[in-house]
């Protein structure tokens, strides 16, 4: 039987990049076949869509807009798609490509047909709130909020090129965004953790490549009676217990941490989640792991391999 043949469509920019580096050594013993086009033909739609039908597996690592028609390109039934994009996120008929997120979640990804990837932050929100939530220690309508701060790498070739590039000394060293409280992760938030009201999300770029430290702070009296930091720990700890990616510190661990490494996790696709807590009822939430690796281009191969059966 062939090597299945992967075609990812915007393999020059920085998902597409580390998607096809981390694919390397399963090219290289031939275990998989990747289908490239020319730099001229990048985009040129006739060539785009006579490859990404030529495919077993598409990976579209795309602006939006192109996202969507290289999906709508696709007639050959057999293809599937990863789509690494914020495009289908929500959309009805995409699988939400988190494994972790809830039980069967890893079955439904392996047997999809269009897999949407999380976004880099969300990974982290939806990873924190989603099981809290579904078990009724987090109430459906409480007041979230979220600030992370992520390495420029998060903005794409055009943050790069301003913390890497020529006027790299003229790069902010911090800076808070998405001021006008309307980022496009607040509805995928909302959706995959299962609230009922929008979160406040306030996220924020670090002068360094990459990693995401995520923060979300809860207050016991907003809670049901009896839920304090040990059962929030228990709740997240019993839901990822054997998952290979993701890790909830000891809250032992997490009591004598005196603060969080937004690169701790970098170059891997793992994810560390906290609880902390002081003796005024409130809990801090939190969440590292790198926005390349499990917020990117390790969870779009994670997806890749439960597609192929390989994971």
């Amino acid at each position: 039987m062939a090597a299945p043949l992967i075609f990812i469509d915007g393999d020059q920019g920085t998902t597409g990049l580390l998607i096809h580096e981390r694919l390397r050594g399963q090219i290289d013993r031939q275990s998989l076949q990747l289908l490239t086009l020319p730099a001229d033909a990048r985009k040129d739609a006739k060539r785009r869509a006579e490859a990404i039908n030529a495919c077993d597996i598409a990976i579209l690592c795309l602006p939006d807009a192109a996202a969507r028609e290289a999906a709508a390109s696709i007639v050959n039934p057999d293809v599937r798609v990863i789509d690494a994009s914020s495009a289908h996120r929500t959309t009805p008929g995409w699988t939400y490509g988190f494994p972790e997120m809830s039980e069967g979640q890893a079955q439904r990804v392996a047997a999809a047909s269009r897999v949407t990837n999380p976004g880099c932050y969300p990974t982290g929100a939806i990873g924190l709130l989603g099981p809290l939530v579904r078990a009724g220690l987090v109430p459906v309508d409480y007041p979230v909020s979220i600030h992370a701060v992520s390495g420029y790498s998060g903005g794409g070739r055009a943050a790069v090129e301003a913390y890497e590039g020529p006027d790299a000394a003229n790069a902010l060293p911090f800076q808070v965004y998405g001021l006008g409280l309307a980022h496009k992760h607040a509805p995928e938030i909302q959706q995959y953790a299962g609230l009922t009201q929008r979160p406040m999300f306030v996220p924020a770029y670090g002068a360094y490549r990459q990693g995401i430290a995520l923060t979300v702070p809860l207050e016991l009296r907003l809670l049901a009676p009896g839920v304090d930091a040990a059962r929030l720990h228990a709740c997240l700890a019993d839901h990822y217990a054997g998952a290979r990616h993701v890790e909830v510190m000891p809250l032992r661990a997490s009591s004598a941490l005196s603060h969080l490494n937004p690169q701790a996790l970098n170059g891997t696709n793992d994810m560390h989640l906290g609880v902390f807590a002081n003796d005024h009822g409130q809990v801090l939430l939190t969440a590292v792991f790198d926005n390349l690796g499990k917020g990117a281009s390790g969870a779009a191969v994670q997806n890749l391999e439960l597609m192929l059966g390989a994971a």
